[in-house]
């Protein structure tokens, strides 16, 4: 790893990942060096998908991808700060849909700031694009549970057995 080597760190649960999710991937990636997708266990939601198959449909959305080689798959528990500690990233990768993303994002970038204040994390947000925007992991899992068609707002590797 190059010590300049700028690293962003994007968290989330990815349940399931979305277009929104992907396009905040494609965006970034002229900023960034390396992107890690940094799919949490968040012990509050009960996810609906399993880790692995979590990991499985990112890791498929990206393989014929051009810049796979700037992007990598990991998971985590606990903290996102202790998380991009651990792996030297400097960037902390956001997106936000509406003015409800921005107040909860401004809060855990104020308790981020406070608990991570000798190695300072840059966080960095992007604006949903205005045809994504609306388009979030609950709503297709709502989609999904009732037998909707939820293949618009998720990339072609995200598929449920029937």
């Amino acid at each position: 790893m190059n010590k300049n080597e700028k690293i962003a760190v994007f968290p989330g649960s990815f349940d399931p990942i979305t277009l929104g999710h992907f396009d905040i991937v494609i965006r970034s990636l002229n900023l960034f060096d390396k992107i890690i997708i940094a799919v949490g266990k968040n012990f509050r939601k009960k996810n609906m998908f399993s880790l692995q198959k979590r990991k499985e449909w990112i890791r498929k959305t990206f393989v014929d991808f051009i810049y796979k080689h700037k992007i990598e798959i990991d998971s985590f528990n606990g903290l996102v700060i202790s998380f991009c500690r651990k792996k030297k990233a400097k960037f902390l990768l956001r997106g936000i849909r509406n003015q409800f993303d921005f107040e909860f994002e401004k809060n855990i970038l104020f308790t981020n700031n406070k608990l991570n204040k000798k190695n300072f994390i840059e966080t960095v947000y992007f604006i949903s694009s205005y045809d994504k925007s609306h388009i979030c992991s609950y709503l297709v899992r709502d989609i999904m549970k009732n037998g909707g068609d939820y293949t618009m707002f998720v990339p072609s590797s995200v598929r449920i057995e029937e």
